[in-house]
């Protein structure tokens, strides 16, 4: 089974900017919060021009869930998740580098 992912678990964009996580979650593994869908994921740090121009990833927009794992009826996030990077003018600019997960969550 695919490890889940936490507000621990680290995330960059394909050009090696940084996600930051924020949860309102209270189900949680070593007292880190599950990350869900709903979660909001920020990006910072982002290195990336388009023509000369800064044009960097802001945020992720999930695409892909568990399917299996909800919290109070919400989609985890897990290894396998696919998210896509997001710039502040809403395009796509490549998939989530997910580069390390919680070994596992107890109790789900």
């Amino acid at each position: 089974m695919p490890k889940l992912l936490t507000t621990a678990s680290v995330l960059m964009c394909p050009h090696g900017g940084t996600v930051q996580i924020a949860s309102q979650n209270t189900v949680t593994k070593a007292t880190t919060p599950v990350a869900l869908t709903t979660d909001t994921f920020v990006i910072v740090g982002c290195p990336f021009f388009l023509a000369l121009l800064y044009h960097p990833c802001v945020r992720v927009a999930w695409q892909v869930t568990t399917l299996k794992v909800t919290v109070n009826g919400k989609a985890a996030l897990n290894e396998s998740s696919v998210g896509l990077c997001i710039a502040a003018d809403n395009a796509p600019q490549g998939t989530v580098v997910i580069a390390s997960t919680q070994m596992k969550v107890d109790g789900l």
